[in-house]
């Protein structure tokens, strides 16, 4: 016998409810069946919203039809797929229910009041249904059926709302019906009776308890809980993209989980299956392949001992300190008496060593009752000032982390520690050793988010570095750039060091890859994605996720997206960019920057805006570490202006040494950008201010390659055109040069008083920018450490692989 259970995203359609028809017959061929349905997606919520109405009027009929127009459109869609279903029973069945349902609605209205039996009929319409639906679809395919009333066989106790099924009476009442063995058993979830058969409703997670108790009655060798998550992952995958699937936990690891927040299963839903040793499978209906995961009396994997990290929110923390409160008798069992006389559970609790202060935690509902209570139980003490003044605190977090015997494992807790330290986020309160299975800590709600993260990452991933990657510009170095992590994979995890890419964007849209997407399959997808991107999406997206090492790329041009530098930096995000202008924006905004860089020890990593992939932004910042400044420097900084420059001394026409350069991606998109002079301009000014002069772009002196009467053509073809009447000179310009044994280069200077200054200059051949061609870019720095003879970096400046190259690098140095 093997039960399956079957949550309501599983039966949200007509399709669905086929393709759980189709799992059940599969599963039927091996061995006796029986079936545990909720309710469609949404319907126990629409219904749970008539309780939960403060004034009963006519609004709740229009519910109770809204409901029921659900089930009428099911069953019509259900009729076109499948046609020899008995559409007129189910339709009479589902009539016959709304009838009966709106008269008890009508009467709620008319008394003005709804009773919790008549609640619990009210919210349980929905599984009924889903059974008759069911029932009818299998007898279709001409199964016969054995449908179990929970309200005569579950016997329950406590309330109507909430009640907890008689295990060892309940086997008894199923074990007296006569079940033929070919048959397959149904039962709708949630429901049960009380002693005097009166239906109840099972709380929280109420149809899984139903399927656990129903497997132990039926002496199940098995249950398997379908829903629509391949099964328990090692924190919730929507705030932990690389959460990973558990094969199997301990029934105790399960309680664990779910009593400290994860969606697995109700701790009790674990105890049935627990009690009669019966494996519990939590299986995805979209997925029908993943094996899941299972959950059984001993975890046998070869999986790490660590099983999750999980959260609750909404706590409030009580304090209870006073400088006598040792020797207050029996104050824990007074304070324990309050609380549970309101049925509120205590989430977490503890006692500080020098004995003079408690503190527990619930969730945040009936605080101010409780303190009142607690204040009257208390007045003596709190008179004599036995005790102080009581305190809470709210919005807050209980981060958990479970696994087998965590307490005996060496070096958990301090790794925790230096995660939500390293991201300083403060420990309110710790639990440890209260159970064998979980450590907790008590946190702000506000950090929860980005501790789960940081803490699953340095619990999960050992000694591996991770970085999250969001690159924006998937232009020709962007995807170098992707291509250059993917082809470094298996060099990246020899050095324990793991790329996340999370979001690759363009200027219209985004791709978010989860689990599911991978990167190698990165342009399909993004040509797929329908998700416009704009700065507002990017921001949002920032919000949402908090990585322990996220790092935003920017490998575009754009003016916008570099003047939300500061505010990644500030929201916890490094900046690699190979995009020029933030750094060679307005002075205020680059002091910005460096601000932001010292408040929140981020980075901001830009060496390919100068030089490409040449390391020279971080050889000149070392240099002025330690000690070193700059006297002056001469390079040349343009790739493609090195190339064309190099060409017309082998005798080529400007207008020919242009094309050449744009066709080999040395030039900008439109080369008059690159012949101004303004993109050398720019790099000169970086280096400028990384020397400390504090100057803007105007004040750098620029006689471009181009006349002041060319003007910016945006159509090339033109552009081209008008170039050729410049032909004639540069010919004659550098046989001029070449007649006294110079060259012709395009050269920045920063001269001895801090006065920039870009143009053509004859090189001799003593110069160190005399051979420097082909484009390649070479800087001379002549500093205090370095003369007469200058420090010189020379090599390509230019190129979509040497600059992805360049911003990869700066990405690996994110982690140092």
């Amino acid at each position: 016998m093997k039960l399956l259970k079957f949550g309501g995203t599983s039966l949200s359609n007509a399709e669905k409810f086929l393709s759980v028809a189709n799992i059940i017959e599969k599963k039927n061929k091996f061995e006796q069946i029986a079936v545990v349905l909720s309710a469609p997606a949404k319907v126990t919520n629409y219904l749970v919203s008539i309780i939960e109405k403060k004034n009963y009027n006519n609004e709740i009929l229009e519910t109770i039809n809204l409901v029921e127009s659900i089930f009428i459109q099911l069953i019509n869609e259900l009729l076109k797929i499948q046609s020899n279903i008995n559409y007129q029973e189910i339709e009479t069945i589902i009539k016959k229910e709304f009838n009966e349902l709106k008269s008890i609605v009508q009467g709620v209205i008319l008394l003005k009041q709804c009773p919790d039996s008549i609640r619990a009929i009210i919210i349980s319409r929905g599984e009924i249904l889903s059974i008759f639906i069911m029932k009818s679809i299998l007898e279709s395919k001409k199964y016969s059926i054995t449908i179990i009333n929970p309200v005569e066989n579950f016997l329950s106790i406590g309330h109507y709302l909430d009640s907890s099924v008689n295990i060892s009476e309940s086997k008894k009442r199923i074990n007296k019906i006569d079940i033929n063995k070919n048959n397959i058993i149904l039962m709708p979830g949630f429901i049960a009776g009380n002693q005097d058969k009166e239906l109840v409703v099972l709380g929280r997670n109420g149809s899984d308890y139903s399927a656990a108790i129903l497997s132990a009655c039926l002496d199940a060798n098995s249950c398997e809980i379908w829903t629509d998550v391949d099964g328990v992952f090692t924190a919730d995958p929507r705030i932990v993209p690389n959460a990973h699937l558990l094969k199997s936990i301990s029934y105790q690891e399960a309680m664990e989980l779910s009593y400290f927040g994860a969606k697995v299963l109700h701790p009790r839903t674990i105890e049935p299956i627990s009690q009669f040793k019966i494996p519990c499978f939590i299986k995805n209906t979209n997925n029908i392949e993943s094996n899941g995961t299972v959950i059984c009396e001993k975890n046998n994997s070869e999986e790490s001992f660590l099983k999750g990290v999980t959260h609750i929110d909404d706590i409030t923390m009580f304090h209870i300190s006073g400088p006598s409160i040792k020797h207050i008798e029996n104050i824990i069992p007074r304070i324990f008496t309050i609380i549970s006389r309101h049925n509120i559970k205590i989430i977490l609790m503890t006692q500080s060593s020098s004995e003079n202060k408690i503190i527990f935690c619930i969730i945040n509902n009936k605080i101010y009752k409780i303190l009142s209570l607690l204040n009257k139980e208390f007045q003596l003490e709190l008179k004599d000032k036995l005790l102080n003044p009581f305190k809470i605190i709210n919005n807050l977090s209980i981060l958990s982390v479970i696994g087998s015997n965590i307490y005996q494992k060496h070096n958990i807790a301090s790794k925790i520690f230096s995660s939500l330290g390293n991201a300083r986020i403060n420990i309110l309160a710790i639990a440890q050793g209260s159970s064998e299975h979980s450590i907790s800590l008590v946190i702000e709600k506000k950090h929860i988010l980005k501790s789960v993260q940081n803490v699953h990452d340095i619990l999960f991933y050992n000694n591996k570095k991770i970085i999250y990657v969001c690159l924006i510009g998937i232009g020709s170095i962007g995807s170098s750039l992707l291509r250059q992590i993917l082809k470094q994979q298996k060099y990246l995890d020899e050095k324990n060091i793991k790329i996340k890419v999370l979001a690759i964007a363009n200027s219209k849209k985004i791709l978010i890859l989860d689990q599911e997407t991978s990167l190698y399959d990165w342009e399909n997808n993004f040509k797929k994605s329908n998700t416009i991107f704009n700065l507002h999406v990017l921001n949002e997206f920032i919000k949402k996720y908090h990585f322990l090492n996220p790092v935003i790329i920017d490998c575009t041009s754009d003016q916008l997206l570099s003047e939300q530098y500061v505010y990644f930096l500030y929201n916890n995000c490094h900046v690699v960019a190979s995009n020029k202008k933030a750094n060679t924006g307005t002075l205020p905004y680059y002091k910005q920057i460096r601000s932001a860089i010292c408040k929140t020890n981020k980075k901001f990593l830009y060496e390919t805006n100068v030089g490409a992939g040449l390391p020279v932004i971080e050889t000149l910042q070392n240099l002025f570490k330690t000690g070193d400044n700059l006297i002056c420097f001469k390079g040349i900084l343009s790739g493609s202006l090195s190339f064309i420059f190099g060409r017309l001394e082998e005798g080529v026409l400007l207008s020919q040494a242009t094309k050449e350069a744009k066709e080999l991606g040395f030039t900008e998109p439109n080369p008059y950008d690159d012949l101004s002079g303004i993109d050398v301009a720019r790099k000169l000014l970086i280096l400028a201010r990384e020397a400390g002069y504090e100057i803007e772009l105007q004040d750098i002196k620029i006689e471009p390659v181009l006349p002041d009467y060319f003007k910016k053509n945006n159509n090339i073809d033109e552009f081209f055109l008008q170039l050729k009447k410049l032909d004639e000179y540069f010919l004659n310009r550098v046989h001029k040069a070449h007649n006294i044994g110079n060259v012709l280069r395009f050269v920045g200077t920063i001269d001895k008083k801090g006065q920039c200054h870009v143009k053509i200059e004859e090189i001799n051949i003593n110069n160190p920018l005399y051979k420097v061609k082909n484009g390649e870019n070479a800087l001379a720095f002549y500093t205090h450490y370095y003369q007469p003879i200058p420090l010189v970096l020379r090599g390509y400046g230019a190129g979509n692989k040497v600059t992805a190259s360049g911003v990869f690098s700066d990405l690996l140095r994110t982690l140092s």
